[in-house]
């Protein structure tokens, strides 16, 4: 599989963590798995062959143009003949500027975005099919994002709000609590908690969860640092704590861990 990241134009970087093309070709099925990131995406398949994703132990086809909402349990996806996958990844805050919904109703499954988007993303679709190159995609794409912007400015307060809260959350010495946060922006913390979960999907306990579990992925796949050094490199209480919490991400302990067969460093939004 080749996988390549891409910066978006000055006009999006505080919405659009990176765009990505994910290319793979085989004869037979590729399987891999998704891990908790954060982060919302959307997919569109520019191949000739399928992808799928493990639902109730059966593969189901995607749709050709996919929005991955918050995953939290471990997902199967596997590839099929020729597949092109060019992605959109937003920041954990920043995909509920462009979507009409609540980005919580989208938790734990692959939707259809053509339903959520309407025709504008079928004709988006049409149009990157037919881009010669990487930088034609992303001016198309750009072009559909500001537009779809334009349309959540009334949404922009609070989301500039979390992200200053995400801010917080993700800095190495953050020990404080909710109330305290929400106090600093003259909310209560109940209220934090509802937008939070309303333009993340998640809330503020979940989201440090899975920053920390990120942390601790790239630190297995680029250190040779033991599982206790990582453990409190990334601030879990012991080295029993990181290894509960990283099995519930991944069904797997860090020590068995197999970083080589895995997508899930390169496409981390830690790096």
């Amino acid at each position: 599989m080749l996988y390549k990241e891409y910066i978006p134009g000055q006009a999006l970087q505080q919405y659009v963590k990176c765009y990505y093309l994910s290319e793979s070709d085989s004869g037979i099925p590729v399987e891999d798995k998704a891990f908790a990131t954060g982060c919302i995406e959307v997919m569109f398949n520019l191949g000739s062959g399928k992808w799928q994703t493990s639902v109730d132990g059966n593969f189901i086809t995607t749709p050709s143009i996919e929005l991955w909402g918050q995953i939290i349990k471990p997902l199967t996806f596997r590839s099929l003949g020729s597949n092109r996958m060019f992605g959109i990844r937003f920041y954990p805050h920043t995909a509920a500027a462009f979507l009409d919904d609540e980005i919580s109703l989208f938790g734990d499954r692959v939707s259809n975005f053509a339903d959520i988007a309407g025709k504008e993303a079928k004709t988006l679709h049409a149009k990157l099919q037919e881009a010669k190159s990487p930088g034609e995609l992303i001016t198309l794409t750009e072009e559909y994002l500001l537009q779809r912007l334009a349309f959540g400015e009334k949404k922009w307060q609070k989301i500039n709000l979390i992200g200053n809260v995400i801010h917080e959350l993700k800095q190495e010495d953050f020990f404080d609590n909710i109330e305290n946060v929400a106090s600093r922006y003259g909310i209560t913390s109940r209220y934090l908690q509802k937008i939070f979960l309303q333009h993340t999907g998640l809330t503020p306990k979940l989201y440090c969860k899975i920053n920390r579990f990120q942390n601790s992925l790239l630190l297995i796949a680029r250190s040779n640092l033991s599982l206790t050094a990582i453990a409190y490199e990334c601030g879990y209480f012991d080295q029993s704590h990181f290894i509960r919490e990283f099995k519930s991400f991944t069904n797997t302990p860090p020590s068995g861990f197999d970083t080589d067969n895995s997508s899930a460093v390169l496409a981390s939004p830690n790096k």
